[in-house]
């Protein structure tokens, strides 16, 4: 079981949220949505212990399970292998090494007691399931859709798709009575997400889901908490709702409804009243009243509910990009490795000025790797590459690399701008719906549908013609989402692109696909689209 109690949640000197009370039982699966920078994020990290509350109390029963939204490793050797990690999450890790040099005290001094002690410590490790749990973890992985070969791979060699995967698998192999996760489909193809979506609807523990993904959230949850955040500086109000995430949106649009025809009566009411002030203010007789009347109107504005609904819409108009060559880009025999892995050999293939091209594979097919070549990040084994005269390249990062702590928003914007004034960055900052004190804010501490807006502004900020797109659309809530793939679909530059999002791919109207990692290149046809999701 899981219990908050008038919990507050405060990031970079911000009140996000408090007074935030409520219980999540065995068995009771829990959505927790708002748009993007209502709190949801940080609210998770609180309640995983990932950070510290602000005030209030977590209480939590059994075992605690924590999925982040950006699950790093980075405190994991790379030499790791997939396999061992994943089992630190019961401890057989540290078993197993503890098992190894019991042997080999043994072996180098065969004494009853070395003789004894490795004994107990394998019957330890036989009691906890120490020999399942190898089966049970390459199960959990096929589930997902991580291939059992790359179990056996250093963490270094994977994929950033890979290695989340690995991350989620670690996680449901600890077994936990409460989970906490957040975006969880994230980077998975269709089969994986069935069978995450099985799993969870399986699942007997505590469960709270951070998700964008409408199927999981209308078929695993049963209940929903909807944090509602007005702007940067103000504090979330929380809604409880009981049943699917489409009965919440039934309810939740019920509520706006009375909420917008709320307003309306009250804007009404202070036009009356602001009218009587008009008439009889200048009268000396009816000062008074007028004073008495005026007071009565600014009670009604403090007090005035904002509209939820007017301050979803996301609008973004992307500046016409700088003119290039006709020929964007040629890519000859492109070939990247690592040890113990051929990611992708003999990749050939180009582009031209206003293209989208559509990078399609397997999840470790090579996608990611392509176009961080491609931005000059990773060296090709061999083969090569050429952009042609006057191109300027953005590369969007699926895992937000480019975002570092201890540094703003706004310094973030000046290294990605091409000169622009701080005034301009703010500007551009503002149309991703990063306002206010929010733009000082360390970049490190934004949620993660907050870092992908950042990172969206730096490109436009950049003026480049060239987007390299690695899942540009991940954490994102729908309004945001379809605000992007607007945006984008009627921009003049060229356009390579990862995505698993069907919707955003079908907005682009991408021109030819990129299959990974073959490198064959073909004509878009609309059958492509039932792959994307697959790919």
């Amino acid at each position: 079981m899981l219990q908050v109690s008038d919990l507050k949640v405060e990031v970079g000197g911000v009140v996000l949220s408090e007074g935030i009370s409520f219980t999540v039982r065995a068995g009771e699966k829990v959505g927790l949505v708002g748009r993007n920078g209502a709190g949801k994020t940080s609210m998770l990290k609180v309640i995983g212990g990932a950070a510290e509350p602000a005030g209030g109390s977590v209480r939590v029963e059994g075992g605690l399970g924590y999925l982040p939204q950006d699950p790093r490793l980075d405190l994991v050797p790379e030499d790791v292998t997939a396999l061992r990690h994943v089992l630190s999450g019961r401890g057989f890790d540290d078993a197993l090494e503890r098992i190894a040099k019991l042997q080999a005290a043994m072996e180098a001094d065969p004494t009853e007691r070395n003789i004894d002690r490795y004994t107990r410590a394998l019957d330890r490790f036989g009691m906890d399931g120490g020999y399942s749990a190898e089966s049970e973890v390459r199960r959990l992985a096929a589930g997902i859709g991580l291939a059992d070969e790359k179990l056996d791979l250093p963490l270094g060699a994977l994929s950033g798709g890979q290695r989340r995967r690995v991350e989620v698998v670690r996680i449901l192999f600890a077994g936990s009575d409460v989970l906490l996760l957040d975006e969880p489909t994230n980077h998975l193809d269709a089969d994986a997400k069935a069978w995450m979506l099985s799993f969870l609807r399986d699942y007997r523990g505590a469960l709270i889901v951070i998700s964008h993904d409408l199927d999981l959230l209308d078929e695993a949850i049963t209940r929903v908490i909807h944090l509602d955040r007005g702007g940067d500086l103000t504090t979330a109000t929380m809604y409880e709702y009981k049943g699917t995430y489409s009965q919440y949106l039934s309810a939740r649009e019920a509520d706006e409804a009375r909420q917008a025809k709320m307003i309306a009566q009250q804007a009404k009411e202070i036009d009356r009243l602001q009218t009587i002030v008009d008439r009889f203010g200048a009268k000396a007789t009816k000062a008074s009243m007028a004073h008495s009347i005026e007071k009565r109107i600014d009670r009604l504005k403090q007090s005035a509910p904002e509209s939820s609904v007017a301050r979803k819409v996301l609008k973004l108009k992307l500046p016409e990009p700088p003119h290039c060559a006709r020929t964007v880009l040629e890519a000859e025999e492109l070939a990247v490795s690592y040890p113990g892995l051929d990611v992708f050999e003999d990749v050939t293939f180009d582009a031209g000025r206003g293209d989208r091209v559509l990078v399609m594979g397997l999840n470790g097919a090579g996608k990611t790797s392509l176009l961080r070549v491609l931005a000059g990040l990773t060296e090709p084994v061999i083969g090569s590459f050429r952009w042609g005269s006057g191109v300027k390249v953005g590369y969007y990062a699926q895992e937000h690399e480019g975002i570092r702590a201890g540094k703003d928003l706004v310094a973030h914007m000046r290294e990605a701008s091409d000169g622009l004034g701080d005034g301009q960055l703010r500007s551009i900052l503002g149309m991703f719906g990063l306002v206010g004190d929010k733009v000082f804010q360390d970049a490190s501490t934004l949620s993660g549908g907050e870092k992908t807006k950042l990172a969206l502004a730096q490109l436009v900020s950049g003026r480049n013609n060239v987007l390299l797109l690695d899942e540009p659309t991940n954490n994102l809530d729908p309004g945001s989402r379809t605000a992007v793939a607007e945006a984008l679909s009627g921009w003049g530059g060229t356009l390579i692109v990862v995505s698993h999002d069907a919707e955003f791919v079908e907005a682009l109207h991408p021109d030819r696909a990129l299959l990974m990692p073959d490198g064959n290149v073909d004509h878009w046809h609309d059958e492509f689209l039932e792959l994307v999701t697959l790919a």
